[in-house]
């Protein structure tokens, strides 16, 4: 047979097939229509019950606890919750023994009040909400409340008995101070947010809470105090994390890539943080908190530039000292930044710049390197980036010895098979270091990725495109947002009554308002006169004695 009639004759085999499929049920649309729920309950246990085995797949870790309970021949009750995310304790305490025992609910079953009875009368737990839907008894039962189901009556009780094995309340490990609290934030929503109540046990604390995640279902909560935080950036935050139409939410940073203003960028316009005292200090300037079950980290709205180089230990200490340490972590941040660009540019084409014994040092080391300055600095840059993550892949106790041991022995192999030069291993190192000491993780890494840029600038145009970069960088600040709020406020735009807690941080008693540019509300801090006034005129004690003698005589 010619290829034409036999391409033909393949291509109307095809078709017929394709005719025949259309034809034929769908066996995936049977399997959908079959799991596809009724919207509510039913009278019937048995057929209850069996649309949570099928819903569920029957899993193993669903328990069904069925119980008999009133005179004969008694009304069937079922018990259902999932193992491991609930309080056994709880359920066998509150739950089946008030039921078993008590004795009311034995003369009132089959009464159309059994219901009320229970959740009334019966089960001792805080909360018990009555329910009629399938998709809120799926939602409660996932989330670690307890489901009551009586035979003959169409709908349920949902207990709150959420519980199970979790972290307990340690020390933050990313943000560890010498002097403040020891307490950090955990995988628990509601850890966490009791954390924060302990510190602030004021009615005007509001928290409101969702889920958000088609799959995951995952409990969001947002808090603020009501008076204090500007009602349009509360309304803001809880429009952007309605519009979220996701699978899963499994941390923070899921929500904060969401809802951030401004997408290409590397700096953060969220901060975040896993200290209590932390979220507090924020939430009483008005900015409001985001919790996510399930992460120990919250989301901090709005933030700005300078409070990434804050620190909680800062308003624990001295002004003085705060002010010092804020210079000094900016400073870092700079050298982290432009440490290696500087020194391409100075050696690459601004020799005259560097005093001369020191350039004749530097020249000498240089002389037997083959490679230019911009790809000595890659090299050693890519070999410490390497460094790093290998240090924070393995294990602690082997990932500081690795850093530590492979920078060392990587150093001294590269200078002494003259690939490097000793001058550049120091400038590299110390930009290192720097970047270590930069208290904000996610400001750190920004100037990690930015540096790069820098040295290829700095090795095209000198310091002329170092300088050219920093403008650059400086309007880039200057035009982000983070929830409408400029991101180098109280800097630019410049505020004057707000600057006492930036780079300065002036005394306490002279936070006399909050920030404008973020509370709307209650602006008043503190009352006034509040520095300290000791008495004017003092006398020792000698003077004092004198003094009384010579009245007695």
């Amino acid at each position: 047979m010619p290829p034409f009639f036999k391409r033909q004759k393949q291509k109307r085999q095809k078709n017929n097939e394709g005719l025949s499929r259309e034809n034929q049920p769908d066996s995936s649309s049977k399997s959908q229509v079959s799991n596809r729920l009724p919207k509510f309950l039913t009278e019937s246990l048995s057929h209850n019950l069996d649309v949570i085995k099928q819903k569920t797949g029957n899993s193993p870790d669903i328990i069904i606890r069925i119980l008999k309970v009133g005179r004969d021949p008694g009304i069937r009750m079922a018990i259902v919750y999932v193992e491991g995310i609930v309080n056994g304790q709880s359920i066998h305490d509150f739950i089946l023994e008030s039921i078993m025992e008590n004795s009311t609910l034995r003369e009132k079953m089959g009464a159309k009040e059994t219901l009320n009875v229970l959740a009334e009368d019966v089960v001792a737990l805080g909360t018990v909400k009555e329910i009629s839907l399938w998709d809120d008894l799926f939602s409660s039962l996932m989330s670690g409340e307890s489901v009551i189901l009586l035979d003959g009556i169409d709908r349920g009780l949902i207990a709150d008995t959420k519980g199970g094995e979790q972290r307990s309340v340690e020390e933050p490990s990313s943000q560890v101070t010498v002097r403040g609290p020891r307490d950090g934030f955990t995988e628990s929503l509601r850890t966490n947010t009791s954390l924060v109540r302990r510190r602030i046990q004021n009615p005007d604390l509001w928290m409101e809470s969702m889920k958000i995640g088609k799959v995951t279902k995952t409990d969001v909560a947002i808090m603020y105090i009501k008076g204090i935080a500007n009602e349009e950036i509360v309304e803001e935050v809880r429009n952007r994390l309605s519009r979220i139409n996701i699978d899963s939410v499994l941390e923070s940073g899921y929500i904060e890539q969401m809802i951030e203003d401004q997408t290409f960028t590397s700096f953060p316009t969220l901060y975040h943080t896993e200290r209590p005292d932390s979220v507090t200090g924020n939430l009483l300037e008005g900015r409001v908190a985001i919790f996510v079950n399930g992460t120990p980290f919250v989301l901090i709205a709005p933030a700005v530039f300078i409070q990434f180089f804050q620190s909680v230990e800062d308003y624990y200490a001295r002004f003085d000292i705060a002010t010092a340490l804020r210079f000094l972590r900016i400073l870092i941040f700079f050298i982290s930044l432009v440490g290696p660009s500087i020194y391409i540019a100075a050696t690459t084409f601004h020799q005259e710049m560097i005093p001369t014994n020191l350039l004749f040092a530097v020249a000498a080391q240089r002389e037997a390197v083959p490679f230019p300055a911009f790809v000595e600095a890659v090299i050693m840059e890519i070999a410490f980036e390497i460094l790093r993550e290998a240090g924070i892949r393995m294990p602690r106790a082997v990932g500081s010895a690795i850093s530590i041991v492979g920078a060392l022995v990587i150093g001294q192999a590269a200078v002494e098979a003259g690939i490097v030069s000793p001058a550049m291993v120091i400038v590299v190192a110390i930009t290192a270091i720097a970047n270590f000491a930069t208290p904000s993780f996610s400001i750190a890494i920004s100037a990690r990725l930015i540096r790069f840029l820098f040295m290829l600038i700095a090795a095209v145009f000198g310091f002329y495109g170092v300088i050219l970069g920093m403008i650059m960088l400086v309007v880039h600040l200057c035009g982000l947002r983070s929830f409408g709020v400029p991101y180098m406020s109280p800097l630019a735009p410049f505020i004057p009554g707000n600057n006492d807690d930036t780079v300065i941080r002036a005394p306490w008693w002279a936070f006399t308002h909050r920030p404008k540019m973020i509370s709307k509300g209650n602006m008043v801090r503190e009352g006034k006169d509040q520095k300290p006034k000791p008495p004017e005129s003092r006398l020792m004690d000698n003077d004092q004695t004198q003094k009384d003698d010579n009245d007695g005589m």
